[in-house]
């Protein structure tokens, strides 16, 4: 009997993620009867929990087929990537996600040359874990949160998170990094801190610690390069961290990049991924300025639809 129960909530969680009302299942009543999107516009500025971060709904992921400090923007043409930057910005997206594994620190800094650095957005993570960096030294917290500043050009860094959390009890394995950028953020040097999670034990953990300002959530509906294969699961706890203030942002929304060419499954998951509301923002590893603007059009379509 019990398996019954659980087979027939599957079957009401596809259907209702492929009409963007999956949130209805996990009774959240946060935005009850009405959208919480002001518009369809995907530029519209949304907040980042009680973080005090306020940004574009849309922002760009720099981490495509990344790791070493290396990334797709790294390996192409300096101007290719340029242009793509140039364009993001241009067409009013301000949310750029950077980290020390992506390597893009630099051609990010280059291109802000021509933007406005207090429209934009930048978040990095800081990598504390083996492999993922050249180096095997992990310096402190506020000696990497330096060298970020001085790669980006800029004062002060909107949100550094820790990367890629997997244990269950990271907030206490991390402690003392988690202090320093307490500190940190205290003295205006970061204005928000948080961590991106790769485990939904370590997701778990976040929704738990007051700590995490803003966290960064692999999300979609066909449960890939995601924490569990049942979105459901994640769904849960995503509710969870919307509902302890915490800022949400969603990636790997069309499952690090497989769904890339399939364009009914793109829009189902923008459609259930908004549908949710718990969503704070998403970003998109952008490869080309044409997808910038399919992406804009496909995301303005979904909120529509939404918003009815």
């Amino acid at each position: 009997m019990e398996d019954r129960k659980m087979n027939m909530h599957r079957r009401n969680f596809v259907r209702a993620l492929s009409l963007g009302t999956a949130h209805l299942l996990f009774s959240n009543t946060l935005y009850a009867g009405q959208s919480r999107y002001a518009s369809s516009n995907p530029l519209q500025k949304v907040k980042l929990g009680k973080s005090g971060l306020e940004t574009t709904l849309l922002g760009i992921g720099t981490g495509v087929h990344a790791g070493n400090r290396t990334a797709f923007l790294t390996r192409q043409d300096k101007n290719k990537s340029l242009d793509l930057l140039y364009h993001t910005y241009h067409k009013g997206i301000r949310f750029f996600d950077c980290a020390d594994s992506y390597g893009t620190h630099g051609i990010v800094a280059e291109a802000m040359k021509k933007m406005d650095r207090e429209q934009i957005t930048l978040s990095s993570k800081i990598w504390v874990r083996g492999g993922g960096i050249p180096e095997p030294e992990r310096p402190d917290a506020d000696i990497v949160v330096d060298r970020f500043r001085k790669e980006l050009n800029t004062d002060y860094i909107d949100l550094v998170q820790i990367h890629c959390m997997v244990e269950e009890n990271w907030t206490e394995t991390q402690k003392k990094q988690m202090d320093i950028l307490e500190n940190l953020k205290a003295k205006g040097i970061i204005k928000a801190h948080g961590v991106s999670v790769h485990s939904l034990e370590a997701m778990e953990d976040a929704a738990n610690s007051p700590w995490v300002d803003v966290i960064h959530v692999r999300i979609n509906p066909y449960g890939i390069a995601m924490d569990k294969p049942e979105p459901e699961q994640v769904v849960k706890v995503i509710n969870k961290l919307h509902s302890a203030g915490k800022g949400v942002i969603g990636m790997k929304l069309v499952g690090n990049g497989k769904l890339r060419d399939q364009s009914d499954k793109i829009d189902h998951a923008l459609r259930f991924v908004l549908g949710l509301e718990t969503v704070d923002m998403m970003i998109i590893g952008f490869e080309e300025n044409k997808q910038i603007d399919n992406y804009l059009a496909r995301t303005t379509n979904a909120l529509k639809e939404l918003r009815g």
